[in-house]
């Protein structure tokens, strides 16, 4: 293919900058859409396919345009990417969706988690239908359609979270599918996952992108579950001189991986850093002297990888001693060169969960205090499932700066949040002040919403005091359950607690249960019955009370806890609560159960299409207006998103330096409209003991 060189080199340095790659293109006869053009930059950018950042040498645009000449790409755009970037573009499956719509899928993640599948759940006998899947990974979209491989890949990932009695396994239909599926996909929100415009009709479709970008979350969860100082106390030989216990908390877990992999360097007599998941461990150094580092001596690990002059067959010979500590996942060899991001940041993050290499201190002083307790959890996971930016890691660090709290006060009520007054960005000099002036809105929002919040102050919030950052979460999280219910009952007055009472005991009754509820703090909750039952009487014939325990006791209660919760899943309502709460009584908790519940029973058919396309959500809230970041799921027509690459958040390396990572583990959401026009009803306090 003889092309004319383009008259594009405006610097005379032999190179085509990627600005300018679509005037390079328009001359040389390939007229491409603005879209098109800008997929192809941003995956030149991220040095996969070019040696030198931002610019193409004429040899790179001239494979470029071979590329799609053969590929008649000028004519239909199918494939953006030459088969050795191993990036599938799709056409829309959305039945709304727009001609032309495309959704990017990297085929090494499909091969990376098909592997991991095969590798943690070939040995389930309920699998046995399913695994293994096909070396290639292509099967891993037809195998999840039944919502049994999701429910599994779930409680691997965080154990017991759905209860196995709630898994349809047998003799199954179309119907018992998609509640397995609603079942799974309820549950990944509940420890943290962001699903915001995902169904289970998605799921069924086996749609690729989606598929893809729900597994990273909740694989991404499992790793990270583990890089705690509960799970591994010898993290907190991690510090650097002065700081405290605290400060580790406030750490992304990557930040801490980083931070890991660096003391493991220092350690190894080796001046080199690794400050990222991607160039700095493309070269298989960093990762050659950290399996040398961690392994035992009798591993027979080696640095032999080191010799070898090749980067492919370096990354190969590595990989070969990362098996010898049954540590191979993840990860190709040319995933290595390439520098993958996610895929990059498992492999270190098995790696860690398997050999962390740390001393075992005898004694961490102040380790009960901040070990994250089962509330913090929760109220976490709620955060981050509604989309939130940044990821939330720490609660007290976390929301220090305001930033999250007005995008959940957002969620809550739409338009409440005056942007111009928040700072999105900080000043160095004025850092301190401007936080708290973030929370002393903070603070004054809440009280718009007639929170309680006597003895609360901004300072409080940015100090990261324990009690009272709680007592406000608990507040945001109470106002958004009862504010999806007020305008799921559309009656214009606000749902307060004691009307949930009533119609609990109403459909109860309904249905001819025996049970009933006096109130939240009633001691009759612990055996479960009550919200089994209720259940039962929203969508009758969903319990197989064969499952049920008589509540003899404190096991059995717990037992018939953990059914509750993962039924009242499986039936679409949106659960955060855990059955420790149910057994123990924890009335808010309980609360939000039966709220959650009751907005179930607003919407009979959210698991039916609507005719226009979109999908009824059960619980959701609206998006928040701009410039709020927060990509929030709307209580009715929900826009088509594109889940796209990671964004790059900032985190710290093991000198405290910032440094620039790529993911979150989140679904984003791109160009959405609000359409909901309702004003939330406002939400009424009605205060109970705990």
């Amino acid at each position: 293919m003889h092309l004319p060189k383009p008259k594009i080199d405006t610097n005379k340095d032999g190179f085509i900058e990627l600005k300018e790659l679509k005037d390079a293109l328009d001359q040389v006869g390939f007229k491409l859409p603005g879209y098109q053009v800008r997929l192809m930059i941003d995956e030149y950018s991220n040095k996969q396919r070019s040696q030198n950042v931002g610019k193409l040498s004429y040899d790179e645009f001239e494979a470029l345009c071979l590329d799609l000449k053969a590929k008649d790409v000028a004519s239909t755009f199918k494939t953006v990417v030459s088969k050795k970037e191993n990036l599938e573009t799709l056409g829309g499956m959305s039945d709304s969706s727009a001609a032309g719509t495309t959704h990017s899928v990297r085929i090494e993640e499909q091969l990376a988690f098909s592997d991991w599948i095969n590798s943690n759940l070939g040995y389930d006998q309920d699998l046995k239908h399913l695994l293994p899947l096909d070396s290639e990974g292509k099967q891993l979209y037809d195998k999840i359609k039944d919502g049994i491989l999701l429910c599994k890949i779930i409680n691997h990932s965080c154990p017991d979270t759905i209860d196995e009695r709630a898994i349809n396994k047998k003799t199954l239909t179309v119907y018992t599918k998609f509640e397995n599926l609603t079942l799974a996909l309820v549950s990944s929100q509940a420890i943290g996952c962001n699903i915001v415009n995902i169904d289970a009709h998605d799921l069924a479709k086996g749609k690729p992108h989606l598929v893809l970008g729900l597994l990273w979350q909740i694989i991404r969860i499992g790793l990270f579950s583990h890089i705690t100082l509960d799970s591994c106390p010898g993290l907190a030989t991690l510090l650097s001189e002065g700081e405290r216990l605290e400060d580790l908390m406030k750490l992304s877990p990557e930040a801490i991986l980083l931070r890991w992999v660096n003391h493991h360097l220092e350690r190894a007599g080796i001046a080199r850093r690794c400050t990222n998941f991607q160039s700095d461990i493309s070269d298989s150094e960093v990762y050659s002297y950290l399996l040398n580092q961690i392994a035992s001596k009798d591993a027979g690990v080696t640095l032999e990888a080191l010799r070898e002059p090749n980067a492919l067959n370096r990354a190969e010979t590595m990989l070969q001693q990362a098996a010898k500590l049954n540590c191979r996942s993840f990860v190709t060899p040319q995933d290595v060169v390439n520098g993958v991001y996610k895929l990059n940041l498992a492999f270190v993050a098995n790696l860690f969960n398997n050999h962390p290499g740390l001393d075992q201190p005898d004694e961490i002083e102040g380790l009960e205090s901040i070990e994250e307790t089962r509330e913090e959890k929760t109220y976490r996971n709620w955060m981050n499932s509604m989309g939130v930016k940044p990821h939330v890691n720490w609660l007290y660090s976390d929301l220090a700066d305001g930033i999250i709290i007005f995008q959940l006060f957002d969620i809550i009520q739409p338009g409440i949040v005056n942007w111009k007054k928040v700072h999105q960005k900080f000043t160095p000099l004025r850092k301190f002040m401007e936080k708290l002036e973030n929370c002393n809105y903070a603070v004054e929002l809440g009280k718009q919403l007639k929170f309680s919040l006597v003895g609360i102050a901004g300072q409080d919030l940015s100090d990261g005091n324990a009690t009272l950052t709680l007592a406000l979460i608990w507040q945001l999280m109470r106002a958004y359950t009862l504010s999806v219910l007020s305008r799921l009952a559309n009656t214009g007055n606000p749902i307060i607690e004691k009307e949930i009472v009533q119609w609990v005991n109403s459909k109860l009754a309904g249905a001819g249960k025996s049970t009933s509820l006096r109130n939240f703090q009633d001691s009759a909750i612990k055996d479960g019955k009550v919200i089994i039952d209720l259940i039962d009487a929203i969508k009758p014939g969903s319990i197989n009370y064969e499952n049920v325990k008589d509540g003899e006791n404190a096991e059995e209660n717990l037992e018939n806890a953990k059914y509750a919760v993962s039924m009242a899943r499986k039936i679409g309502a949106r659960v955060y609560a855990l059955p420790e709460d149910i057994a123990e009584v924890k009335p808010k908790m309980i609360m939000t159960v039966f709220a959650c519940l009751m907005a179930m029973d607003y919407v009979p058919n959210m698991d039916v299409k609507a005719t226009n396309g979109t999908a009824a959500a059960p619980v959701a809230a609206a998006a928040a207006p701009e410039p709020t970041p927060v990509a929030a799921a709307k209580l009715v027509a929900a826009p088509v998103v594109e889940i796209v690459e990671e964004t790059a958040p900032v985190v710290t390396n093991g000198n405290g330096t910032a440094v620039t990572t790529n993911g979150n583990g989140t679904l984003e959401e791109h160009d959405a409209t609000t359409t909901t026009t309702t004003t939330p009803a406002e939400v009424v306090v009605d205060e109970f003991a705990d």
